[in-house]
């Protein structure tokens, strides 16, 4: 598992964070805290674990501070921080329903938590929508999701190769004949849509940088 680079402590203090508009309990929120942790910490994550997470939270401040439209400006992004934190919680490589069964989990906890549950529905949707990484015009929120959930392919090279490398460790039990075709058939997929990133500010600043790490793994996997 890669080391967590950063503080339970900053993470907590992200966590209250997203948990504060609801004002929720601090000993119900601090259990729940506690088994997100736990899931993310799992060994076999190499990819899906807690710096995932702080990177999937720190890209949501990053569009949230350019306000570049008025959405930008009104939007919720309680709503959005508290899927990022959701999003990943069920991960099993053999498994195709993570996102049901993660959308489901977050929906039991926030349950729990007492949250109204109109932001409740609206979480367990953008979290559903990881698992085709599409979402509509109108839909803002979940499109900052998407694009946090991807800021790892606008990364510098150095950096998209680790993730290629953890991917391919979660991914182990594959052998590389099988493996490096699905694989590239994968970033294909990705490379034909018209935009990888969604919102103007991950498109403007990582589109281009993300094209290129793809196309360098593709031909990596075809060597």
């Amino acid at each position: 598992m890669q080391h967590f680079t950063g503080s339970i402590h900053a993470l907590k203090s992200q966590w209250d964070r997203a948990m504060k508009p609801f004002q929720v309990h601090p000993h119900l929120s601090q259990n729940v805290f506690i088994e997100l942790v736990a899931a993310y910490s799992n060994p076999k994550r190499f990819y899906h674990n807690l710096n995932h997470v702080k990177q999937v939270l720190t890209t949501i401040e990053e569009i949230r501070e350019h306000r570049l439209t008025p959405q930008l400006t009104t939007l919720d992004f309680s709503i959005i921080r508290v899927a990022a934190w959701f999003h990943d919680i069920f991960y099993d490589p053999k498994s195709d329903d993570n996102e049901e069964k993660s959308a489901n989990y977050a929906e039991l906890a926030l349950n729990q938590l007492k949250l109204p549950i109109a932001p409740i529905r609206r979480i367990k949707t953008l979290i559903l929508q990881t698992k085709t990484h599409q979402a509509s015009v109108n839909e803002l929120d979940c499109q900052i999701l998407l694009d946090a959930d991807l800021a790892i392919l606008g990364t510098a090279e150095l950096d998209y190769y680790s993730y290629a490398y953890a991917i391919r460790q979660e991914y182990s039990w594959i052998p590389d004949q099988i493996y490096r075709p699905k694989r590239k058939q994968i970033l294909q997929n990705f490379c034909q849509r018209e935009r990888l990133y969604l919102t103007n500010p991950m498109f403007n600043q990582f589109e281009e940088r993300a094209r290129q790490n793809l196309h360098l793994e593709i031909s990596l996997l075809s060597s």
